[in-house]
């Protein structure tokens, strides 16, 4: 089970009332849920392996010389990416719990977690359970080996299974497609602009129709006739040089360095005393025993 740790602490941050604070005052809203979600998790689909993926750039200098608007519009001073101050204290609490308890914690300089998940999704010798917020990870799912995704726009109680018969009935598109039709309708979300004129509609029947994004460039630079859409040879013409450019900064990673880590879903903390101190510093008590009761009852 790979988790995209910041999609899920940002839903927690702004799921859970910021007045659940710690004994100083300090919010713990976002450490709280995560730790929840952890052990619901855990409890539902007990994973033999669990890593927390993590951002050590959530901006990838690669993904921006590619597209410049690659997520510009969350930017705050710098490159430093706009996040509530209530949350940016409790990103550290975070870490230092999942380490005295000895849950993985992966991250590589230069990539987003999504590339790490990648990776580790690339690696893996079984299934894989991501979960994860973000659509862009659809793009992983792969019912031969199978890697499913955990949607949880419904909410952690309530995932939504994705594989790739739910892609397909989404979006009307072959269900290991999605990176490729997402490159032509574009996210605003990411600041990806997507093929002008070319919406969700267009984009699925091109998908379907070539098979592949690298198929329909081919037949566009043919000067095929066939399989295009009304007025949309014109269009992809047009975009030809962010077609080139766009698949760097959507497809996520398979070959982000990381260190050899046991990855191991552990039945009892690594580091007890730092949890104890932990839990009393933030008070974290109750969500921390919940999370350990699971874990020891595996």
């Amino acid at each position: 089970m790979l988790l995209d740790t910041p999609s899920l602490y940002f839903r927690a941050f702004f799921g859970i009332p910021e007045s659940i604070k710690a004994p100083d005052g300090s919010p713990v809203n976002a450490v709280r849920g995560l730790i929840d979600m952890i052990a619901t998790l855990v409890r539902k689909h007990s994973p033999d392996e669990l890593v927390a993926t993590m951002d050590a750039d959530w901006r990838p200098a690669f993904r921006v010389a590619a597209i410049p608007t690659y997520k510009a519009h969350r930017l705050a001073q710098g490159d430093a990416e706009e996040v509530p101050d209530a949350l940016v204290p409790q990103i550290a609490v975070i870490e230092e719990v999942l380490d005295a308890l000895g849950i993985a914690r992966l991250e590589s300089p230069g990539y987003e977690a999504d590339d790490v998940i990648g990776t580790l999704t690339h690696r893996a010798g079984g299934a894989v359970d991501i979960v994860t917020g973000d659509r862009d990870l659809f793009q992983l799912v792969d019912d031969a080996r199978p890697v499913r995704v955990l949607y949880t726009a419904r909410g952690i109680r309530n995932l939504q299974i994705v594989d790739e018969a739910f892609v397909t009935a989404k979006y009307g598109i072959p269900g290991r497609s999605y990176a490729d039709f997402a490159t032509l309708r574009g996210d605003p979300s990411d600041g990806l602009p997507g093929v002008a004129g070319v919406g969700e509609k267009t984009a699925a029947a091109l998908i379907t129709r070539f098979g592949s994004l690298e198929a329909l460039l081919r037949a566009l630079d043919a000067g095929a006739a066939d399989g295009f859409p009304a007025g949309s040879r014109t269009k992809l013409s047009a975009a030809r040089d962010y077609l080139r450019l766009a698949p760097a900064v959507v497809e996520v990673a398979s070959d982000a360095p990381l260190p050899e880590t046991d990855l191991t879903l552990p039945a009892k903390p690594r580091d007890p005393e730092a949890l104890v101190r932990l839990a009393d510093r933030w008070g974290l008590d109750g969500p921390l025993n919940r999370l350990l009761d699971t874990l020891n009852s595996r």
